[in-house]
């Protein structure tokens, strides 16, 4: 039986969509099974996290994370629209917010059929690849029948089953911050963290010294 890794993940997080591909790729590589768990973003957990941060903040997380994604030849561009209905210039979070519960009861939904790295890798691709207007036409129902997934089927479950997945991703969250950390995207294996994007290769080397073999 292979190696276990969960991964905690947010849909508006860059960092997020710049280390998912590489996590899937791992999954493909090798004798392992990672889950994603979504959670919801610091813009819903704590609304006032951009106003108490440094002004410098933002703009230099999209300077950085332009950088990876060159460094990395992978398409990266400002969401069209953000998942999270925000003033950049106020950092005012709207009380107003059509996509993200959407979306991450969605992921959550994807979760339970063990399937919710390849959609939330495909549908990030969408948000933060590019697309205009990935909320309209069929953006998302490709990028869900791609990943094995009827789109339609996880808009129903999010509808219907709203609170129950609301808790699942209470109770992720939940389980990072056991796990030792707070922020996304994290890596959990064997109860030890690796936060970011930047500590995959370390997170490989780890489960590599726990028997992590090639497929």
């Amino acid at each position: 039986m292979g190696l276990q890794a969960d991964v905690f993940w947010s849909f508006r997080s860059p960092y997020s969509y710049l280390a998912t591909r590489r996590y899937r790729a791992l999954a493909e590589q090798y004798d392992l099974t990672i889950n994603l768990r979504p959670v919801y973003p610091l813009a819903i957990r704590e609304p006032t996290f951009f106003e108490r941060n440094h002004p410098n903040w933002l703009r230099y997380t999209f300077l950085d994370a332009f950088r990876v994604s060159q460094y990395h030849a992978i398409p990266f561009g400002p969401p069209r629209p953000d998942p999270i209905v925000q003033d950049l210039r106020t950092r005012e979070i709207s009380k107003e917010q059509p996509h993200i519960f959407r979306l991450t009861r969605m992921g959550q939904a994807a979760a339970r059929q063990g399937k919710s790295l390849a959609f939330c890798d495909e549908v990030s691709r969408l948000i933060w690849g590019g697309a205009e207007n990935w909320h309209e036409g069929d953006h998302l129902a490709g990028a869900a029948t791609r990943a094995g997934l009827d789109l339609a089927e996880l808009d129903a479950e999010a509808i219907s089953d709203a609170e129950t997945l609301d808790a699942e991703i209470a109770a992720n969250q939940a389980a990072l911050e056991a796990a030792g950390h707070w922020g996304v995207p994290t890596l959990v294996f064997d109860g030890e963290p690796f936060f970011g994007q930047d500590r995959i290769d370390m997170a490989v080397w780890r489960m590599q010294q726990k028997g992590l073999v090639a497929r």
